[in-house]
């Protein structure tokens, strides 16, 4: 605090210098750098302190100037206290000569010799006896290089020629450098008192009138404002991108997932679920009324479906109903993405030869719920498919152990469950350690016969599946700590966990 308020005071102590500069001048102006040379300080304390008379308003005005200037490098500047090499080499050269492996242990001795030598101050007696041997050819010489640098060193650089100036500069002696400067002249508003403007209209000054002798600043409306903070990933969606990638590294292919519309036909029947299941009732499932019937079905595939849900079939006894197309064709908001995975796996079946698949999609589902602080009627679903030749129920927890794993969920356990087109069943349970319990975090199990074979899938291709919804890893993935930095006050971690936002319906 105290070298800001220094630096503060010696700023306003140089801008009324400034000021008193002006008023007593009879040259109409001031240069910024002749300035700092006259008060005896640095020239970047007076560049300071008329950018802040400047911004006081009209007070003065300055205008900015570029001008070339000569400056010795570090070399340069030893080279003028002490000489130039090649005279100084010469200086420490003896009348009888010297060696020339022992003058060349001198620090001067590697520039200093051939300048000396192109000058023909010395010569090389190569047939010397001991060694080559260097001679003085002249007595005594004038130091030019050390009198230029001088020169330029007093401010007369004029008095040294553009050719001298370039040989020392190649020397790497000088250095041409850019000075900016300003020529300060008096304002409009001029005065040697220095008076701080106003930046804000206040209600006080309105009420007594104040603002009436008041002095306010300038608007600048070149001046860039304050930066708006920038918007946020919403938590959902920074894990909905972290799954997508789990997926993608472990070779992963995306699904369409783009038809929110889906008839009866795919959602349930072409999945072995009975047109009677309570989840095709009305209170369950967002039917459509416009259009209110899907029409375009594979028609042999159908029938096949048909077959397994009234007669049985593929080793099924079937449901023992009669099977109605009304019901398979009404539209409606899909209920789960496995809809989804039903036409891609149909799809597969028409190939020539199967090869094995793994997919993956992650959107949202719809169910007709009565909103509540633990139910919504949209949320998303992940879900993962896979298919291939002899797959096992060991297959599916290493698939979901390695998936659960990359998001950086450890404690797993499965439960034996019950789906209508899973055959076995298991759902997936997760240690929260926020809650100090196993919550269950998705579902999974194998595809049923009933549900491949009719599509024209090998017998012995088996299909594991899993699905779950992306709010509740998103709360096992965060935690209850990022969890209320998120919401930004203390929040009661069941009725978070409760909320719908950690809601599954997988």
């Amino acid at each position: 605090m105290r070298s800001r308020e220094a630096g503060s005071m010696a700023d306003n102590t140089v801008a009324e210098l400034v000021l008193q500069k002006l008023q007593d001048g009879e040259c109409g102006g001031l240069d910024s750098l002749q300035l700092a040379g006259a008060l005896g300080v640095d020239h970047q304390q007076v560049v300071g302190a008329v950018k802040s008379l400047q911004s006081l308003g009209e007070i003065i005005e300055a205008e900015q100037r570029s001008s070339k200037k000569w400056e010795l490098s570090a070399e340069g500047q030893d080279i003028a206290d002490s000489g130039s090499h090649e005279v100084r080499l010469l200086q420490s050269l003896p009348k009888e000569g010297l060696l020339q492996s022992e003058l060349m242990k001198l620090p001067i001795a590697k520039v200093g010799f051939s300048k000396a030598m192109s000058n023909r101050w010395i010569r090389l007696d190569k047939g010397a006896e001991g060694g080559p041997r260097v001679f003085r050819t002249v007595d005594t010489v004038e130091d030019t290089v050390k009198e230029k640098l001088q020169l330029i060193l007093q401010g007369k650089s004029d008095n040294v020629n553009e050719k001298d100036k370039s040989e020392l500069k190649k020397r790497k002696l000088l250095n041409e450098v850019t000075i900016k400067t300003y020529w300060v002249t008096k304002g409009k508003g001029f005065s040697t008192s220095i008076t701080k403007q106003e930046t804000d209209l206040t209600p006080e000054m309105i009420a007594s009138g104040s603002w009436k002798e008041k002095k306010f600043k300038a608007y600048n409306f070149n001046a860039l404002g304050v930066m708006p903070e920038c918007g946020h990933l919403h938590p959902l969606m920074k894990v909905r991108t972290q799954f997508r990638q789990i997926f993608l590294e472990m070779g992963f292919t995306e699904m369409p997932t783009n038809n929110f519309i889906e008839s009866s036909f795919w959602n349930f029947d072409a999945l072995f679920q009975p047109q009677q299941h309570p989840a095709r009732d009305q209170h369950d499932t967002f039917f459509l009324q416009d259009p209110a019937m899907a029409s375009e079905f594979p028609m042999d595939y159908l029938e096949r479906v048909k077959k397994v849900h009234s007669e049985g079939g593929y080793g099924s006894q079937g449901y023992k109903y009669d099977w109605s197309i009304n019901e398979a064709k009404k539209n409606l908001l899909r209920t789960h993405t496995t809809a989804v995975s039903a036409r891609m796996l149909y799809k597969i079946a028409q190939q020539k030869e199967f090869t094995p698949v793994k997919y993956f999609s992650i959107d949202r589902v719809f169910r007709n719920e009565t909103l509540d602080a633990t139910h919504l009627a949209e949320f998303h679903q992940i879900e993962g498919v896979v298919a291939d030749v002899g797959l096992t129920l060991g297959d599916l927890m290493g698939v979901l152990k390695e998936f659960f794993t990359k998001l950086g969920i450890t404690k797993l356990r499965f439960k034996p469950a019950y789906n209508p087109y899973t055959e076995p069943s298991m759902e997936v349970f997760s240690y929260h350690e926020g809650l100090k319990k196993w919550v269950e975090v998705g579902n999974s199990g194998v595809f049923r016969p009933e549900m491949l074979l009719p599509m024209g899938l090998p017998e012995d291709v088996s299909v594991i599946a899993w699905g779950l919804s992306l709010e509740r890893p998103t709360m096992i993935k965060y935690g209850i700590n990022n969890i209320r930095e998120l919401v930004g006050h203390k929040v009661n971690l069941q009725m978070v966990y409760d909320s719908p936002i950690c809601r599954l319906d997988s």
